[in-house]
């Protein structure tokens, strides 16, 4: 099987991204989520750039305990004019005391005088000294042949020299970087094989952006031409649009192409190496990420999910499994019983096909309305239950109310609850900053003494959208809620004309699901 290293730039140019800050602990935690991913380098950053880089290099030394990657200091090549063993950059890169060092430099004659301001003849010089440096001092060199593409189209000899100067001066990698991102797969292909060819005893790399939406497909297109190392960011990270996201390519190398890329037994860790990576960098993750995203191996539409219950491969391209990510179905006024059965069963809930259709209509109804069971699972489960004819056993409500008043600066809610539990009448008042906050802890309070459970469900998340109504007067609003305990979350919708009853209703049936898994509440009829 022919191998291809995998190259992950996500701590330097994944950083470059808008909205993207890494402290130099959150590097050194990413740096071996990585490793256990098994990449073959992980590129820490640029030394001599900034404190932050500096310190996670010198805290890496120690810190740092590798078992499959190699980690990578990166920096440029020597200034024009300039002597490489005088170089400060270069001085930089030898006391990050890394193994292997990637230099950049220019491939693009237009680069090279307009913004080097100096002669072709001396950009070649600066690659070959630096990489000629860097190894008396005992470091493997790679050169990333920065706008390589963009400098071939125009002056091919030139962006040839460069790799050549790389090359004959020791470097092991010579990496071919769509800078721009505006190359397209056809021309990866032709140029990759024409690039070998001219310099056949090399092993070439690529670098691609994703300015054109293509680093993905770029990136196998090079595979596919010969090149034996594929850079970028994990889930896509990079300056502008983005780097060839890793979490795609990783996968399609592996599991489509026939490379091996990873060690095979590392592959299931890429969903959860995934999401653990974009927490530590707080920025949240696509859902409909390829692979590794939420929705990935989602499904919808009822003929997908019937076909599905007798063949799993027939609306998937691959096992989720593969990845770790896992099989989904939603609930919508699309689904058929294929689907409210499944879904049931992922609840652990065992339907009927007749209790499936009293399910399906009822959705299809409530859709209509304005309800939204896609993030609403709690929902769906009080659905199901309601279909086999349980009943809620936990309380009954007798009444609530809700005032919000200015108070010294501060606007307060206060709500009052009134409900019975076990035959017995209990009222509770709460005040919270918002009447949701305040319904939620009221009634809570009131379930305290009887469900001590209780106290262990929290209201994490609350969302309201104005629905559109072909009554002006009646406008519906619809109310979201996110409720979690220590087990997991669950999300609750409800639906009215007014806003503060659309949100008892997705609170009350928050706290119910709560008391369920708490409780281990039966599928049949309450008590």
């Amino acid at each position: 099987m022919t191998s291809l290293e995998i190259y992950d730039t996500t701590l330097r140019d994944g950083t470059q991204q808008e909205g993207i800050s890494l402290t130099a602990g959150d590097k050194l935690a990413i740096s071996r989520l990585l490793d256990e991913l098994g990449v073959a380098y992980v590129e820490g950053g640029w030394p001599g750039s900034n404190p932050k880089d500096d310190e996670f290099f010198r805290r890496a030394r120690t810190e740092l305990d590798f078992g499959t990657a190699t980690l990578v200091a990166f920096g440029s090549t020597r200034h024009a004019g300039a002597e490489a063993a005088k170089d400060a950059q270069l001085a930089a890169l030898v006391a990050a005391e890394t193994e292997v060092v990637c230099l950049v430099g220019k491939s693009w004659d237009y680069h090279v005088e307009h913004a080097l301001r100096t002669e072709l003849s001396e950009a070649i010089a600066m690659v070959g000294d630096s990489v000629e440096h860097l190894r008396s001092v005992d470091r493997r060199v790679f050169f990333d042949a920065e706008h390589f593409f963009d400098g071939y189209r125009t002056n091919p000899e030139f962006a040839l020299a460069t790799l050549k100067a790389a090359h004959d001066s020791g470097a092991e990698r010579l990496v071919l970087c769509d800078t721009n991102g505006g190359t397209l797969p056809h021309d990866v292909d032709r140029v990759v094989r024409e690039v070998a060819a001219a310099i056949p005893e090399a092993a070439l790399g690529c670098h691609f952006h994703n300015d054109s939406g293509t680093a993905v497909a770029n990136s196998l297109a090079a595979a596919n031409a010969g090149i034996t190392q594929i850079q970028g960011c994990v889930n896509g990270y990079g300056e502008r649009t983005g780097n060839a996201d890793l979490c795609s390519v990783i996968p399609n190398v592996s599991l489509k192409m026939g490379y091996g890329s990873i060690p095979e037994d590392r592959l299931s860790k890429l969903t959860r190496v995934s999401h653990h990576i974009a927490e530590i960098i707080n920025l949240t993750l696509d859902d409909h990420l390829p692979y590794v995203g939420v929705s990935a191996f989602t499904h919808k539409a009822g003929l997908h999910t019937s076909a599905l219950a007798r063949r799993p491969d027939a609306y998937e391209h691959m096992p989720a499994a593969s990845v770790g990510n896992s099989t989904r179905t939603v609930v919508s006024e699309l689904a058929g019983r294929s689907t409210i059965l499944a879904k049931a069963q992922d609840t652990g809930l065992a339907l009927s096909s007749s209790e499936a259709q009293v399910v399906v209509d009822r959705i299809k109804e409530l859709e209509h309305e304005g309800y939204h069971f896609e993030a609403a699972d709690g929902s769906f489960e009080l659905l199901v239950r309601d279909a086999q004819g349980w009943t809620q056993p936990f309380f009954e409500l007798e009444s609530y109310r809700v005032f919000v008043e200015h108070r010294e600066g501060d606007v307060v809610a206060e709500a009052t609850v009134k409900v019975h539990v076990d035959g017995e009448r209990i009222v509770t008042t709460r005040e919270g900053d918002g009447p949701v906050g305040a319904i939620d802890l009221a009634l809570r309070a009131a379930l305290a003494d009887r469900y001590p459970q209780v106290a262990r469900i929290h209201l994490t998340d609350y969302r309201v959208r104005d629905l559109d109504s072909s009554d002006g007067t009646a406008a519906r609003v619809r109310v979201l809620c996110q409720h979690r305990d220590i087990e997991g979350s669950w999300g609750t919708i409800g639906v009215h004309q007014n806003i503060i009853d659309a949100s008892w209703r997705a609170v009350c049936d928050g706290i119910v699901i709560g008391l369920i898994r708490a409780n281990g509440a039966e599928n049949g009829k309450g008590e």
